[in-house]
């Protein structure tokens, strides 16, 4: 397909991804100033204590139907003080998705577990199937990663777990605002988490949740995010809560970062309503395609909408329609993120990460793979491990989806396409 047969469809970068930021104005402003006048930034004392934390913790909880959230300075973070509040270690084996971030995979090898890689099938999140031939008398439970703004198929994840006893922790960085049949994610598991990372869908720059209807495990994830103790009502430490105590990591939210969070949620819904209506416009069209298979989404009305998955028939295919779409300007000013072939897809994609495939231990030892209490945990993560996802990520490409599309990028992402489409079914010139 050569380029100068098209006609070029735009000039200037998409907007970048970013949903959260997008929505951004002078409520953000002011809710962090009322912070700074206060001249109290910390959650639990100061001079004028304002009460952002327990405030966004609420109403976070009260907009995803659960009853417990603790707030924390990332989406990594949470994973940690969840894989705590949840015992994991040496000995433990935790099931994770090929395709997933990083922080994942780091979260399991930071608490002394061996992670366990299980392929994905056209949700593009762990396939129910093969979690299942996965487990072993060593697993100790599953992380679900809700990828790229869709759910995974959690009803039947849960319910693998459940059939052998395995806790599950749902990853919704990717998806704040997703459910599937009227039920968020992050409440169908034992513990969910989210991010308010730059890139999300509500955003604070950097910040995180870990929520729970488990009292026990809320009680132990507030140690885990503090100093090691639960807290009462006022705010205290908690000495005598013998069964919530552990060593505390130290990642409360602040005070600046939840005022922020707390206008960003009442902003969630139109976010979200700007995606998707962007995203649909385009699956539409892309329906009538027959040489494009699109991600299959569980929920459509609990699709944020974030990014876009198309399939091709081959990996040859998948290449050249990305190229020329990046060539009729369907990219943003850092085209490596905004549109792009999943294999491409740095630390989401598990063989591109060098830490777990050259399984780089956390001390001396190479912990935790050498530790004498994993010894029987013996798995290799290049290429190859997750047959499934490897093909899927070679013939498939996503392209994001900002809350701020127009109508007129919208026609013009979906002319891209159609001319794209129909120069790769012409026949070659002779």
């Amino acid at each position: 397909m050569g380029y100068q047969n098209f006609r070029r469809t735009r000039i200037d970068p998409l907007p970048v991804e970013y949903p959260g930021v997008h929505g951004m104005g002078e409520e953000e402003v002011e809710a962090a100033l009322r912070v700074c006048r206060s001249k109290s930034l910390y959650r639990y004392y100061g001079i004028h204590l304002q009460q952002e934390v327990s405030a966004f913790e609420r109403e976070f909880g009260n907009f995803l139907g659960i009853r417990h959230v603790v707030a924390v300075t990332s989406g990594t973070s949470a994973l940690h003080t969840a894989l705590s509040a949840l015992r994991v270690g040496p000995g433990c084996e935790v099931i994770v998705p090929a395709f997933m971030w990083v922080s994942v995979i780091a979260a399991v090898v930071n608490a002394g577990a061996i992670p366990v890689l299980a392929d994905i099938d056209e949700t593009f999140c762990l396939d129910p199937a093969d979690v299942r031939r996965k487990i072993t008398p060593r697993t100790a439970g599953i992380i679900v990663a809700h990828m790229s703004g869709a759910p995974a198929a959690i009803e039947e994840l849960v319910a693998v777990a459940r059939d052998h006893n395995l806790f599950v922790v749902e990853d919704c960085a990717q998806c704040v605002g997703g459910s599937v049949n009227g039920k968020s994610v992050g409440t169908f598991g034992d513990i969910g988490i989210f991010s308010f990372q730059m890139n999300k869908n509500m955003s604070s720059g950097e910040g995180g949740a870990i929520v729970t209807n488990n009292e026990l495990l809320y009680r132990k994830a507030t140690a885990g995010q503090d100093i090691g103790f639960s807290r009462d009502q006022n705010g205290m430490p908690v000495a005598d809560d013998i069964e919530s105590l552990t060593w505390g990591r130290g990642c409360r939210l602040d005070e600046l970062r939840a005022a922020i969070l707390r206008v960003q949620l009442m902003k969630l819904p139109d976010t979200i309503d700007g995606m998707r209506r962007s995203k649909y416009r385009i699956r539409r069209f892309l329906e009538s395609r027959p040489e494009v298979a699109l991600r299959r989404i569980q929920d459509p009305a609990g699709d944020t909408g974030c990014a876009l998955i198309t399939t091709f028939t081959d990996a040859e295919m998948a290449r050249n329609v990305n190229q020329n779409l990046r060539l009729l300007g369907i990219c943003t000013a850092s085209p490596d993120t905004s549109n792009v072939i999943l294999a491409d897809f740095g630390l989401h994609i598990y063989y591109n990460i060098p830490l777990l495939v050259r399984k780089i231990g956390t001390d001396h030892r190479g912990a935790p793979w050498t530790l004498s209490e994993n010894q029987s945990s013996v798995y290799e993560y290049g290429k190859g491990a997750c047959p499934r996802a490897d093909d899927l990520f070679e013939r498939s490409q996503l392209l994001t989806i900002p809350p701020c599309l127009t109508g007129a990028d919208e026609c013009q992402i979906i002319d891209a396409f159609e001319q794209v489409l129909d120069a790769t079914l012409s026949p070659t010139p002779s």
